[in-house]
């Protein structure tokens, strides 16, 4: 096991900031998290300022450390933020432990092609029975608590997301009953994209590519619009200044920022502050009942 102080992380704001669709808390107990994601498996909790993972420090210096984005400063982000700009200094007081997580690629164009006119319960059921269905089943190492109540390790089995061959392998028909709809022929063409050694170097020139050209790359891929490019080139190849807009963002431009949000001002990270919007505006119902409105 390995203990770390993160700054500015918050389990629950990631999960339902609608960029991860396989971190949520287990159903046997709340307090632990699970994460799956590029083929690996990790268990956490929070205790106090400390964050508790289920892993040795070495792996969590080679993949959960840049999962979690934890050498950058949110905070540095944070105190540029125009102190006039009462909106996005309430979002991001809401949204504090929102960060955008290092995702791997193949996963963030499937579950964003899944993403598509649809929510994130639903993403999420999709995203768990595509696994379920077609991924390898696997071990890791999950977290449970003792009689002495100190907490140990103990193995989980999960499944993995499964790779570009295993999708196209299933075709459509191993894609129904998912909960896709119109999506499977969108998933099932990126598969054939991205499988084999032409489609291992696609995925490689993408993430070699600059924002503006990986930005072509994708929307030159059956079923990928603007919207989707712009969210996998912020989650999946951390251009943190593509700023995706769907119905949400759009209408809290067209209220709070009716002459265009201040791009130029907040050139190179400015998706990170869209994270922070976007979490607020899909969570208003919970912000509203703890006001009392």
């Amino acid at each position: 096991m390995y203990r770390i102080q993160i700054k500015d992380m918050d389990f629950e704001q990631i999960a339902r900031s609608g960029q991860c669709f396989r971190m949520k808390v287990r159903e046997e107990d709340n307090r632990v998290w699970t994460i799956a994601a590029a083929g690996e498996y990790v268990e956490a909790v929070k205790e106090e300022d400390c964050f508790l993972f289920s892993c040795g420090e070495k792996e969590f210096e080679e993949t959960w450390a840049g999962y979690f984005d934890v050498q950058t400063d949110y905070g540095c982000y944070k105190r540029g933020v125009d102190s006039e700009d009462s909106y996005l200094r309430e979002a991001m007081e809401w949204g504090w432990g929102v960060r955008i997580l290092h995702q791997d690629l193949w996963e963030m164009l499937v579950t964003f092609l899944i993403s598509q006119n649809n929510n994130i319960t639903r993403i999420t059921g999709s995203v768990k029975e595509l696994c379920k269905q077609l991924g390898d089943k696997r071990k890791g190492t999950g977290l449970t608590m003792s009689s002495d109540g100190s907490w140990e390790e103990t193995e989980r089995s999960y499944d993995a997301f499964p790779k570009p061959e295993s999708i196209s392998s299933a075709g459509l028909k191993g894609l129904s009953g998912l909960g896709l709809g119109y999506r499977d022929k969108y998933i099932l063409s990126i598969a054939k994209t991205c499988g084999g050694s032409e489609g291992e170097q696609w995925l490689l020139d993408l993430k070699e590519a600059d924002y503006k050209s990986a930005h072509t790359m994708l929307m030159e891929q059956y079923g990928i619009g603007r919207k989707v490019a712009d969210c996998v080139c912020l989650f999946g190849l951390h251009h943190v200044g593509a700023f995706p807009v769907d119905t949400h963002v759009r209408q809290i431009l067209e209220v709070h920022y009716p002459k265009g949000f201040p791009l130029e001002r907040y050139q190179g990270y400015a998706g990170i502050l869209q994270q922070y919007m976007f979490y607020y505006k899909i969570n208003q119902i919970s912000r509203n009942k703890l006001r009392g409105t």
